[in-house]
């Protein structure tokens, strides 16, 4: 679990009763499968005539109209479903940040595939309760597939639970990841993946933390590794991975910010191969930390 110190980098205090009684973990799960799903719909109606309407931390880093329309409806729905509730956005900041059930929103995670055309894409939202989270959704829009979990109730493709891979061996693990949109960054992971590549099966990028998360999950990738991300790229999919049987670092000082999801096998070896990657070029406050 992660301690309310990290909650309170964003602004978030959890201070203040709510004045409705917090649903359960299931209940969130299903909740956040509804509202994925209907915001699906809207990115999917957008594919193909994608423009760019903005940038965000680089001129690489884009931001569509349809990022836009997804998040506002994602937030009016949850809203509707948990009045009262915080939302953390992608697009649109963060909403009552004294509610002790925070909705933490991804519109659309892969937008620069997205914009080039390329279907590999998701909308992700996760639930956390007193800083813990407690139930997520990642929703495939071009393939359909609804990825889901509640906290102590496993994880589920489809509604059918999904366990991720038995891999033992890093030498055969298939390992995906993804690159920051800071030059420098982006150089050092280069770095990293050279160094990677002759002890493991193969490393792979598919543009869409939440899809990799969610794909460790279900086995059809060994591992996941990360850094430079934010909280709404992993918020529900380390929960699935994690429900999954998975083992799931969270970023911290100690770790340069590390995300990170592996068979448990794998865990240990992937780590020291990718934790003495060394990024400092944003402040500490953006570090998480974890018990």
């Amino acid at each position: 679990m992660m301690r309310l110190s990290y909650w309170s980098r964003l602004g978030l205090t959890f201070t203040v009763p709510d004045a409705i009684q917090v649903p359960s973990p299931r209940e969130l799960e299903q909740i956040a499968i509804s509202v994925a799903l209907q915001a699906a719909s809207i990115v999917r109606a957008g594919w193909g005539s994608a423009t760019s309407v903005g940038t965000k931390s680089s001129a690489t880093d884009v931001v569509t109209q349809t990022d836009l329309d997804a998040e506002t409806l994602i937030r009016n729905l949850l809203i509707a479903a948990t009045p009262g509730c915080g939302i953390v956005g992608e697009e649109g900041g963060t909403l009552r940040p004294e509610s002790s059930l925070q909705w933490v929103v991804d519109p659309l995670d892969g937008t620069v595939n997205f914009l080039y055309g390329v279907p590999i894409f998701a909308v992700s939202i996760g639930a956390a309760v007193a800083g813990e989270f407690a139930a997520g959704a990642v929703v495939d829009v071009m393939r359909g597939e609804v990825f889901s979990a509640a906290l102590g109730e496993g994880a589920r493709l489809d509604g059918k639970p999904i366990r991720c891979s038995p891999a033992a061996d890093l030498g055969t693990a298939l390992v995906v990841t993804g690159y920051s949109y800071t030059p420098r960054l982006r150089a050092i992971q280069g770095e990293l993946v050279c160094r990677l590549l002759p002890v493991v099966r193969d490393v792979r990028c598919f543009g869409s933390a939440a899809l990799h998360l969610c794909w460790v999950a279900c086995g059809r990738a060994d591992a996941y590794f990360e850094r430079d991300i934010k909280i709404w790229d992993w918020a529900a999919g380390s929960l699935i991975a994690s429900e999954a049987g998975a083992t799931v670092d969270f970023p911290c000082p100690e770790n340069d910010g590390l995300v990170m999801s592996s068979a448990p096998g794998c865990a240990d070896l992937l780590r020291e191969h990718v934790a003495h990657e060394v990024i400092d070029v944003r402040p500490k406050s953006t570090s998480v930390d974890v018990e």
